[in-house]
């Protein structure tokens, strides 16, 4: 996967001690499941003390970690970076904030990295942030001392720019190259398809009210619908994380570019606040510079804040639409879009509920490759019931996948045979 993941912080060179697996996030199906890898620390319990003024931030910890910390900005943020840790935390643990915390949330970030950040109710300042060795009974605590500053000095404090080294591909020896993609695929003429499970490691995505987190619900449905495409062996199948990873939106991206694929899938799925009601079925969506009604901009709206959760700074983050070429080129990639969610959502409602208006179209960023047709699948909603007894069901699974994996192979046919070299005799 190519580089500049984090813009905006500066990574110290300690950083490589700090996240080994800093340079080698896994975007093929080879990746190695970081929750296996060895034996993590354990975060046993979390507090918070103070007010407006001054805030302290406490986890305990069953033995000594280093530790990274900076500022975001646009929201206010502060984040922690520490080795992969295993968090053992009640149930919605960082939900409610005290003092200049509003609220906190942790993670995965990368194999071997883990994150905690902060969203802060104003301008602040992380006048200490350390990591006490077990003593006197009490375990080893990460502690976060935060303190109130102006807006001018918040500006002072931020850490500026240099990018992160560039991480390397997990089919490559060295990095990507920010080629355009096209239909031809890897060497064996197999095109590409893409499948992107949303959210992942601190970002959990939805949450359904019996625990059950979108990002988990949509990477077992996004490994068994790669598992079904491979096995016609027409194919290939990268995904753009095979395990419990925060990917930000950009590398999503980049991914189906650098692979050259023909077809970007991202997946996820839904939930509504209780005071709009309620909703079922599934919906599939294209990019569009107008959302088609509120709900889908309400959608993109939480989807593009993926990268604020995650804690990366997108002060600098380019824009894929840089000049008249690529918007031209856009705009034949989504008539493709949109050809491939017709195709999608005709062979969906025959195995899967579907919305009362099943395509929509918004804003997504993680649907902006210029030159990859992209759709953006919402499963259904976890916030209700049936939906989410669906989602949770071996069945269903299997049922649905099949029809989505029927509509990628019916349309990459297509595509094949409208891409296919004259006889030259």
């Amino acid at each position: 996967m190519a580089g500049r993941a984090n813009q905006g912080i500066v990574w110290l060179s300690a950083i490589a001690l700090l996240f080994p697996g800093a340079a080698s996030l896994a975007v093929g199906n080879d990746s190695v499941r970081p929750e296996v890898a060895g034996d993590f620390p354990v975060a046993s319990d979390v507090r918070l003390a103070g007010d407006l003024k001054q805030t302290r931030f406490i986890l305990d910890l069953d033995k000594k970690i280093d530790i990274h910390a900076f500022l975001l900005t646009d929201p206010y943020r502060a984040v922690i970076d520490i080795p992969q840790v295993s968090f053992r935390l009640a149930n919605k643990a960082g939900e409610a904030g005290r003092g200049l915390i509003k609220a906190f949330r942790y993670g995965l970030v990368m194999p071997g990295g883990s994150r905690i950040v902060f969203d802060l109710a104003g301008p602040a300042k992380i006048e200490k942030a350390y990591v006490l060795d077990a003593a006197n009974g009490q375990p080893s605590r990460l502690v976060v001392e935060l303190e109130a500053v102006d807006r001018a000095a918040f500006n002072r404090l931020l850490t500026r720019s240099s990018n992160p080294e560039p991480a390397k591909d997990a089919d490559s020896s060295g990095p990507v190259a920010d080629k355009p993609a096209s239909l031809t695929g890897l060497a064996d003429g197999r095109l590409v398809v893409v499948l992107d499970p949303g959210h992942g490691g601190i970002d959990n995505g939805t949450q359904a009210s019996t625990g059950e987190a979108e990002k988990d619900l949509v990477l077992a449905f996004a490994v068994a619908l790669r598992d079904r495409i491979e096995q016609g062996g027409k194919f290939r199948v990268v995904m753009t994380r095979t395990d419990d990873t925060f990917i930000p939106l950009a590398e999503r991206v980049r991914v189906a570019r650098n692979k050259g694929a023909a077809l970007f899938v991202s997946i996820h799925a839904d939930a509504l606040p209780r005071h709009e009601g309620d909703a079922r079925g599934a919906t599939i969506y294209t990019l569009s510079d107008r959302a088609s009604d509120r709900e889908a901009e309400r959608l993109a709206e939480a989807e593009n804040k993926a990268d604020a959760i995650g804690g990366v700074d997108l002060t600098e983050e380019p824009t894929e639409v840089a000049d008249i070429l690529i918007d031209l080129a856009q705009r034949e990639t989504r008539t493709f879009s949109n050809r491939f969610a017709q195709l999608l959502m005709s062979e969906m409602k025959i195995s899967t509920r579907m919305h009362k208006h099943p395509l929509k179209s918004a804003g997504f960023r993680v649907l902006k490759a210029p030159d990859v047709p992209s759709v953006l699948v919402e499963l259904g909603y976890v916030s209700n019931k049936a939906d989410l007894r669906q989602m949770t069901s071996e069945e269903w699974r299997s049922k649905t996948v099949r029809s989505v994996a029927k509509a990628v192979e019916t349309f990459l046919a297509k595509r094949t045979v409208s891409v296919a070299p004259t006889d030259p005799k």
